[in-house]
This record gives structure tokens, sequence and C-alpha cells, in this order.
């Protein structure tokens, strides 16, 4: 009987590898955290919304302070994740690759987008779009539910690494300004008896 079982579920494992086949939209879908977890059927029925896109190098897949659209799955290529400040200067933060993702928060709000990415070589795309995750929300209610569950799970999880992070900076501040404090301390105690001195003399 035990033998029965685990030939079952190496057919299981055999048939679902096949149909996760390496380089179709689905096995690019099932590695991101957004689609983890769904079944082959959800995923096939996500792929057969999602947009490929095709990008030169140089281009920009969107600019910091466009409206936020949705998210984009990198098939092939790299993108780099830029940032401009007040002044104009930009700083690269990250340069992503082949099943990296990037703007998932535009599934869920509308803000303007905080950073630009732009194609470092040419690249396909696997774009995602607000529209798509709210008519699949209409048409399956409860696949859509799921995406929307994973997505906050993500933004929960990338809130809780921002906090560590001002929290750790916010110690680093502290410590910093208190050992300017401890620093400038016997110097303007020295300052005061020397005025206290002059003043006697």
């Amino acid at each position: 009987m035990a033998k029965s079982t685990n030939d079952s579920a190496v057919w299981k494992n055999f048939f679902s590898g096949r149909n996760l086949q390496e380089g179709t939209t689905e096995s690019l879908l099932s590695k991101v955290p957004a689609f983890a977890g769904l079944s082959f059927r959800e995923l096939k029925t996500v792929a057969a919304i999602v947009h490929r896109r095709e990008y030169k190098t140089g281009e920009p897949v969107f600019y910091q302070g466009d409206p936020g659209l949705g998210m984009y799955i990198i098939q092939e290529g790299e993108v780099s994740i830029v940032i401009a400040d007040k002044g104009g200067a930009q700083k690269e933060l990250a340069v992503l690759s082949e099943g990296d993702f990037f703007g998932e928060l535009a599934l869920l709000d509308e803000s303007p987008r905080s950073a630009s990415a732009v194609c470092k070589v040419d690249c396909a795309l696997i774009g995602f779009f607000r529209p798509d995750l709210l008519e699949l929300m209409e048409r399956k209610t409860d696949l859509g539910i799921k995406i929307v569950l994973k997505l906050a799970e993500i933004v929960a999880e990338r809130l809780r690494k921002t906090d560590k992070e001002l929290s750790k900076l916010k110690s680093q501040l502290d410590d910093l300004l208190s050992m300017r404090e401890k620093s400038a301390r016997p110097s303007g105690e020295e300052n005061n008896g020397h005025e206290k001195a002059s003043s006697s003399a």
C-alpha cells in the first residue's frame, strides 16, 4: 500500500513539473511572490491576461512621478531602478535581472512612482496592471483575493524591514549626537572656568 502511495506521489510531481515548463509565462509567474501558491490552472488564468512588452537599451519603463499602473516581471534583460533628488542628481538603487519584479505596489495604490525604471540592456518584460487585477477580481473573485492577500504580505514585509532600518538609523544618530555632546562638554566647561577667572580679575 505504501509503495502505491509513493508511486502516485512520483507521478504527481512528474506531471506537475511537465505543466510548469521553464521559460513559459506560467513558470515565470510561479516564481513571483504575488503569485506564489497558485495552482497551475490559476497561473494559466493570470498568464492569459498579462502583457508582454519589449524595450530597447536605455529605454525607460516608467519615470519617477509617473502614475502607478501596475507591476513588471523581467523575462529577459536587466532593469536599473533610479531615484532623483531635488537637485536632479540620480542615484541607482538596484539592478534587477531575469525573474525579478518591480512596481507591484501600484496594483494596490495609484500613487506616483517613487523611482524610475530604465532598461540597461534590451529587455522583455511581463506587465500585470491594476485594471487586469480588478477585472480578475470580478470574474474570479477567489483568485483575485489570493493575489491581493499576497500583495498585502509583500507590503507588510517591506514595512517591517523599513521600520527596522529606521530604528537602526535612529539608534546610530542618537549615538552620534551623544558622542558629540560628550566631546563638546569638556571644552565648554573650560571656557566657563576661563570666563569666571577673567571676571574675578
